[in-house]
């Protein structure tokens, strides 16, 4: 939930890249594959919460959330629902302004999340009180770091560095950008992309989503046991929905 990044590619494709920091108990190993909402849905289930923090859609859609909003909350327990079912909450509605309209985001913990819809790029932020919308320009890069775990200066540090790896790019291939994703950073596991504090927190996967003209295709990079599951599915070509 914690570092993501956006990469656009010809037509309406992209790269998205999310790694994970997460406690390691709360890692899973697999991708869980699902039809709900009359949609084929691929993602990997976080083991305590039952939900996800990146899910695709053969709608061609995608969410991603990440934690925190603009800054570092306070943690008020208990929440109405998890961030992690909301990310799959949003497929039960035919678009992300159907979901943004309708949804009850009150008692909810603070997040941002990330979503692609029909060539479209939003990002929401939930503070507690109030949801702040933004449609993003989906042919410029974009990255994205957990505010609970990196301050400002931090987040800026990082933009510095993808903007740094972006300078002579015209292109991006899945590995340039999985590269970014492993490497990046000043030799500080504290706060490089993928980070370590002492084993309680640190980067447990790295999820790759490829989106071509007629599929999503899904890797999940399980760093703590070394593993790599893939998943492709196919685009139906229109967005449904159960609500």
């Amino acid at each position: 939930m914690c570092t993501v990044t956006y990469l656009p590619r010809e037509g309406a494709n992209y790269l998205l890249t999310s790694n994970r920091d997460e406690a390691p108990a709360r890692s899973p190993q697999n991708i869980t594959h699902q039809r709900i909402a009359g949609q084929e849905l691929a993602f990997p289930r976080d083991e305590a919460a039952g939900g996800t923090w990146i899910a695709i859609s053969s709608a061609n859609r995608l969410a991603c959330i990440l934690n925190g909003a603009f800054e570092k909350h306070e943690r008020r327990p208990p929440y109405q629902r998890s961030r992690g079912l909301m990310a799959l909450d949003f497929f039960d509605y035919p678009s992300a302004e159907d979901f943004l309209k309708r949804y009850q985001f009150e008692g909810m913990e603070p997040f941002t999340m990330i979503a692609l819809e029909r060539g479209q790029l939003l990002e929401f932020r939930w503070d507690e009180h109030h949801g702040y919308l933004q449609w993003l320009d989906a042919s410029q890069p974009w990255i994205w770091s957990s505010s609970p775990l990196y301050p400002r200066e931090i987040r800026r540090k990082r933009e510095q560095w993808f903007a740094e790896w972006l300078k002579g790019k015209g292109h991006y291939t899945r590995n340039d950008i999985l590269d970014f994703h492993r490497n990046a950073g000043e030799g500080d596991p504290w706060n490089d992309v993928v980070m370590n504090r002492g084993g309680i927190v640190r980067t447990v996967s790295i999820t790759s989503i490829v989106k071509e003209d007629t599929f999503m295709d899904m890797q999940y990079h399980d760093l703590l046991n070394k593993q790599m599951k893939q998943i492709k599915i196919g685009l139906q070509g229109e967005v449904v929905g159960s609500r």
